[in-house]
């Protein structure tokens, strides 16, 4: 990859989870009020057909790992596990009233946090509930996170047998040295036993995370890190990018300095090279960060332009209404977002008032509802068009003119009123997508808001 478009393009810029992105919602006109009217309108148009998703974000950690910018409660203390239930369970009820139905639940995610802090006990108890009270959609898919240090065999057994069939572990990296360094010790062993479990307890999909561009981490330790992975071969494999986010409050990015980071040079060949041994080793990639082997749902979504991505990542399967329960869990009715409050003090105050724990949240427009389409087909596939009327918005015109500039530098191509990322753009999607963001370029940031894209 040439250094002149790393130099071009590494800007920060957003991961797109969500269009538009949360430090662009219009909170000033958001209410309690108008979410449960987009949360009503979405799951009346979808409930029947698709079904909703369901994420619970469970957010307890034993230890800090100074990679993570997502919100989490670091405790010991495993008698927090029941209190924390019993309010998931109170919030879902409080949603179950507003939807004044059964609501027919098709994908559920487990995340955190340490999903797998919790006492296999306690998620049977948390999850049978859920169930008890829903209807399961007859092509559900149930997955949860799990650490490989503290993920046991009843861990798997008990989450098996209420109907999981897919689990992510979180790996990084096997260095000793970086793994010291994000506070995130786990040997390859544990990484294997506990794959080799969910394998023959009969767990049909089991991914790894690894993550390039941490700190002291070189080409030689990403390709330490694949070999490894190679010897277990997961069905799916996120290979991301480190965020470097250091000014978000309550993450432990501090523990090291930024010049122990690598360089964006360096950052791009790990991405390159372990894109590269990957391939070879059977897995394609798949939307952003992602990889596949042929026989996991993912590729075939990806392949039949299934994939969908929301705030659990990329999903096989679509659904318009994505409901998150927990401290700092995110809602998305298709038509709005809403954000739960991130203490968990105030979550339990807000449920023992029997309200629901929302703080912030965006209502879409018309315009944002266009702009989402697009970002969402090129995070998926790579590609959108606007040969349909409904695709097309005033700033059209001026969008396409900046993405002449991707075209020249061939990054996509352009055919009739379509675009297609090229294989040399794919690393560089983020850019692209931000042609089509609006209310980032209507109100450039002072300070950074988001991490580096390359």
């Amino acid at each position: 990859m040439s250094y002149s478009l790393i130099d071009k393009y590494n800007v920060a810029g957003p991961r797109y989870t969500s269009y538009p992105t949360v430090p662009y919602w219009d909170i000033e006109t958001f209410s309690l009020a108008n979410w449960k009217q987009s949360l009503i309108k979405s799951y009346e148009e979808s409930n029947t057909d698709e079904g909703i998703s369901l994420y619970l974000h469970l957010p307890f950690c034993e230890s800090l790992c100074t990679f993570c910018g997502c919100h989490k409660r670091i405790t010991k203390r495993h008698e927090v596990e029941l209190p924390y239930i019993n309010a998931l369970l109170k919030e879902w009820k409080l949603y179950r009233d507003i939807l004044n139905k059964r609501p027919k639940i098709k994908e559920l995610h487990l995340g955190g946090g340490t999903p797998t802090f919790f006492s296999p006990e306690n998620l049977k108890l948390l999850i049978s509930e859920l169930l008890r009270t829903s209807d399961v959609d007859d092509n559900y898919e149930f997955s949860f996170e799990g650490h490989p240090n503290n993920t046991t065999k009843e861990h798997l057994q008990t989450l098996y047998d209420l109907g999981f069939r897919r689990v992510s572990f979180g790996v990084q990296d096997y260095n000793p040295m970086i793994q010291a360094a994000i506070n995130r010790v786990q040997t390859f062993e544990n990484v294997q036993k506990v794959t080799q479990l969910a394998r023959e307890i009969g767990y049909t999909s089991v991914g790894h995370d690894i993550i390039f561009g941490l700190p002291f981490q070189k080409e030689s330790d990403v390709l330490q890190t694949i070999t490894k992975t190679k010897l277990i071969k997961p069905d799916r494999l996120a290979f991301y990018s480190y965020a470097h986010v250091p000014w978000i409050k309550g993450n432990g990015q501090r523990g090291f300095k930024d010049e122990d980071l690598p360089s964006a040079e360096s950052k791009r060949l790990q991405y390159e090279m372990g894109k590269y041994y990957l391939q070879q080793a059977g897995f394609t990639e798949i939307g952003m960060d992602h990889f596949a082997l042929k026989s996991d749902s993912l590729y075939e979504a990806a392949n039949n332009q299934k994939m969908h991505r929301n705030f659990m990542g990329y999903t096989a399967s679509k659904t318009q209404l994505m409901i998150g329960l927990g401290v700092s869990a995110i809602s998305d009715s298709w038509y709005g977002f809403a954000q739960n409050v991130k203490s968990i003090e105030d979550y339990y105050q807000l449920l023992e008032e029997d309200t629901i724990p929302v703080y912030r949240g965006h209502i879409l427009n018309e315009e944002d509802l266009i702009i989402r389409k697009h970002i969402l087909n090129l995070m998926c596939h790579f590609e959108t068009s606007w040969l349909n009327g409904d695709m097309t918005f005033t700033a059209l015109p001026e969008t396409l003119v900046k993405l002449k500039e991707f075209e020249q530098d061939g990054l996509l191509t352009f055919e009739r009123k379509k675009i297609t990322v090229t294989e040399k753009g794919k690393p560089f999607i983020r850019n692209i997508c931000m042609a089509f963001d609006l209310r980032l370029q209507r109100k450039k940031p002072n300070t950074q808001l988001f991490s580096m894209t390359i």
